[in-house]
């Protein structure tokens, strides 16, 4: 046949982990994170299921693949901003990710609630803020409280991204503990390990982790973190006030 002998056969771009999370993100992009199955994404790179299993193992670790994907689009600090400057052009950052991706914010919450440890992607990201925080001069327990106050507006949206289970005197503590939440699981990495990839989490951790007298029980103190964002909060308003006054 005409032209036949000359056709070129361009070989088949591998598979990799990375090829099948990006081809989930691109369907959660379209049609929402519950609306993906393995067959879907199999379909969408022109191989049979059971071929991505190779790459990821299930559902779950799909998701927190997915998590780390899209985390791994927040912009890198500005060399020579100071904190403030830093700490808000990355959670801007992470807001322009999330309205690229309107499925991730809730599927980041549902995985906090349901993991040992948050993915590697956000662990990376906090110690990275954690890190930009004592660079600007906060004690530990400074950045500890300024943790509790952001909450999940670090990563751009407005939920609480830590739950606790409830102490035995009150409601469980909301809000990101680097002392309790954001700690790996120590049967899949040990502490050592642990200090040596996020060092500024290990160092938060052992500087702020309470016992088990706390008000709350074992973990962060929910209603002194909520009385000082209230407070702060205030504070804030308070000097607008006057600003605005003067």
């Amino acid at each position: 046949m005409p032209g036949h002998a000359g056709a070129v056969h361009r070989p088949r771009t591998p598979l990799s982990r990375q090829r099948v999370l990006s081809a989930a993100v691109t369907l959660a992009d379209e049609g929402g994170a519950d609306a993906l199955s393995m067959r879907k994404i199999a379909q969408r790179l022109g191989v049979v299921p059971m071929a991505l299993y190779k790459h990821v193992a299930n559902k779950d670790e799909l998701l927190d693949g997915m998590i780390d994907t899209v985390v791994g689009e927040i912009d890198p600090p500005v060399e020579g901003a100071d904190w403030r400057t830093t700490v808000r052009l990355r959670v801007l950052s992470a807001r322009r990710m999330l309205l690229r991706h309107p499925w991730a914010s809730a599927v980041i919450e549902t995985r906090m609630k349901e993991r040992a440890a948050p993915t590697p992607a956000v662990m990376a990201y906090l110690d990275a803020m954690i890190g930009v925080f004592r660079a600007g001069g906060f004690p530990l327990d400074l950045v500890h409280h300024a943790l509790h106050v952001m909450g999940s507006r670090l990563l751009g949206f407005s939920q609480e991204l830590f739950v606790d289970s409830p102490g035995p005197a009150g409601p469980p503590d909301r809000g990101p503990s680097p002392g309790r939440a954001p700690s790996p699981d120590p049967a899949a990495l040990p502490p050592e390990e642990m200090a040596a990839r996020y060092p500024n989490i290990a160092e938060l951790a052992r500087a702020v982790a309470h016992d088990a007298g706390s008000v709350v029980g074992a973990g962060c103190d929910d209603q002194a973190e909520f009385e000082f964002a209230l407070d702060l909060t205030l504070d804030g308003l308070e000097r607008l006030r006057i600003a605005a006054a003067g």
